[in-house]
């Protein structure tokens, strides 16, 4: 099995010693220098350019390093007949319970002002908090969306959840399609998207939807900075409709240093680390996934093109 791997944003000798573990037979090659290539089974990428993965004849599977494909699928020249498949594991789950878990309880605990009193020297009371009364909106109720709704609702939270279709979520009230958007939107004192970024979804978090949910709402986005209308989410911060927004992601990043969001009070920034594939957790999956494209059995987590994950 000969692996191209192709990513800017990951050291190629670490994963290269990580995969080696499960696949010690590995030829893998870092792109550009792929050698001929003819010789290249499999990709490995995050961020592939235009083009990259055009020229391979005998490439099997194409995988993600993470659980979103839109990198890959925005491509137009990438080869149609060649399986797709995302990347996660438990470890990758529960690092993005952890995330949603912790910002929600940020805001519900009025821990942005708390921190701006201290800093003012000034004791002020919030509370009790009324944690079945609020309610929080999961945007995505799929293999990243599930678990942190399931543990909100554990904690006592009521929790409705936003899909394409029904999903069943134990202790999640389902709201599917646009008929189900404004209801869920209207009752969402807290809004995490943990939607996939398709077609359907890009610019999702947009003036209109927004301005559905209730006034002093917090948003959370832990998905892609492309479901973001950032110009939107500043003015509804501005006109005090929003309460505040903690973003993960975002459509260039690493964020300017001169982007709106670095200084603005109400906006929590962190750097797209909400759940991230270390290699330690993430390939033995990946060598199972070429082990069956090598061959010939079925793949793992494969993608619905036409879906967009």
């Amino acid at each position: 099995m000969t692996l191209l791997f192709s990513s800017r944003f990951h050291d190629p000798e670490v994963w290269r010693q990580t995969l080696s573990e499960h696949l010690p037979e590995l030829d893998m090659r870092v792109w550009p220098d792929s050698g001929d290539p003819a010789d290249i089974d499999a990709a490995l990428v995050w961020g592939p350019k235009r083009g990259e993965l055009r020229d391979y004849p005998n490439l099997k599977v194409i995988i993600s390093m993470g659980a979103g494909v839109e990198h890959i699928l925005r491509d137009p020249d990438l080869p149609k007949d060649v399986p797709i498949v995302r990347t996660f594991d438990s470890h990758m789950q529960g690092a993005m319970v952890e995330y949603v878990v912790l910002h929600v309880l940020r805001y519900h605990r009025h821990m942005p002002e708390i921190v701006e009193n201290q800093r003012r020297g000034e004791w002020i009371k919030y509370g009790p908090e009324d944690t079945p009364g609020t309610t929080v909106g999961v945007m995505g109720l799929g293999a990243f969306g599930a678990p942190p709704a399931q543990a909100l609702a554990s904690m006592g939270f009521r929790v409705i959840g936003w899909t394409r279709t029904v999903k069943g979520v134990g202790g999640v009230e389902c709201y599917p399609g646009e008929d189900g958007l404004r209801s869920f939107l209207n009752q969402s004192n807290i809004l995490v998207c943990l939607l996939p970024l398709t077609p359907d979804t890009e610019g999702i978090l947009n003036a209109e939807v927004l301005a559905e949910l209730p006034k002093g709402a917090y948003v959370i986005n832990a998905a892609r900075g492309g479901h973001l209308v950032e110009e939107d989410l500043l003015a509804a911060l501005e006109s005090g409709h929003i309460g505040g927004a903690t973003l993960d992601v975002f459509r260039q990043e690493p964020l300017p240093p001169d982007h709106r969001f670095w200084t603005h009070p109400k906006v929590t920034i962190t750097p797209h680390n909400a759940s991230d594939p270390h290699p330690r957790w993430v390939a033995g999956a990946i060598a199972d996934n070429l082990r069956r494209a090598g061959a010939g059995e079925e793949l793992l987590n494969t993608v619905d093109r036409l879906q967009g994950y």
